[in-house]
């Protein structure tokens, strides 16, 4: 029975060998380690993924994919699907160390990496396959065009390592844009001391809220231009300019003033 990709789950399906084979080398998965894919789709990484662990959760919430799934992939191994929207899974309860690894629907990306740092302590890695321009926020340095937000955080609590690039072709629906591959390997200890982490959520958050106007500005009603001058960060500077280690600093001042 064929599928037609849908539009609202953000389908595009993986059919590329090369790169499904690159994309299983690079995962390297291993007898009795504990992984779940999200949004297994056909199965392309699933009979791949599933013989080389024997035992594989995977997450998805189209549940017309299912029987799909399990006639592709069920004989080759133990297969428990969850028919859930990744968003709101219990990553955590499937046990720990976990590794998480999927081509995520573009149109969730990024809340679903906010959702899964939220549960890193039980992460021991994750692959994904993700819009290029994602990918290239997740590993951007302070002064880059797409630096912001989400590279300031994933960097605070995982290891970002780009793998490699990958063209519409290799899906079915092809999409409009390039796609590239990453690992992200939770942090045993943050590179930067933080008093707390919630602090530096909120001064990032409002720091690129307005990333055009200068931190004196865009940080108005949480710290003032003592505050970033204690830090050591020019008031007039802006913030696409400022590293993890000047958010960390401002951070513990808002803590230092709430304290």
């Amino acid at each position: 029975m064929a599928h037609r990709a849908r539009k609202r789950f953000g389908q595009n399906f993986l059919h590329d060998p090369g790169i499904i084979g690159r994309i299983v080398q690079a995962i390297d998965p291993r007898p009795g380690q504990r992984m779940v894919e999200i949004g297994p789709g056909l199965g392309a990484l699933t009979r791949h993924l599933l013989p080389a662990l024997e035992r594989l959760d995977v997450v998805e919430l189209d549940r017309d994919l299912i029987p799909l799934l399990q006639e592709a992939c069920g004989a080759l191994g133990e297969l428990q699907v969850h028919n859930v929207d990744a968003l709101k899974f219990d990553f955590c309860s499937l046990g720990a160390p976990l590794r998480v690894v999927g081509n995520l629907p573009y149109n969730i990306s990024t809340p679903l990496l906010f959702h899964l740092l939220e549960q890193r302590a039980c992460v021991a890695d994750m692959h994904f396959m993700l819009q290029k321009e994602v990918v290239d926020r997740l590993a951007a340095r302070p002064g880059e065009p797409a630096y912001g937000r989400l590279g300031i955080m994933v960097q605070y609590h995982c290891a970002v390592e780009r793998l490699f690039t990958v063209g519409p072709g290799a899906f079915h629906p092809a999409p409009k844009v390039d796609s590239a591959v990453v690992r992200l390997t939770p942090h045993a200890v943050p590179p930067v001391r933080v008093q707390d982490p919630q602090a530096l959520q909120q001064v990032v958050r409002q720091a690129f809220s307005q990333r055009r106007k200068t931190l004196r500005n865009a940080l108005k009603g949480l710290l003032d231009a003592a505050d970033l001058e204690a830090a050591a960060i020019p008031p007039g500077e802006r913030p696409e300019r400022i590293g993890l280690e000047g958010y960390a600093r401002l951070a513990d001042r808002l803590s230092g003033r709430r304290a």
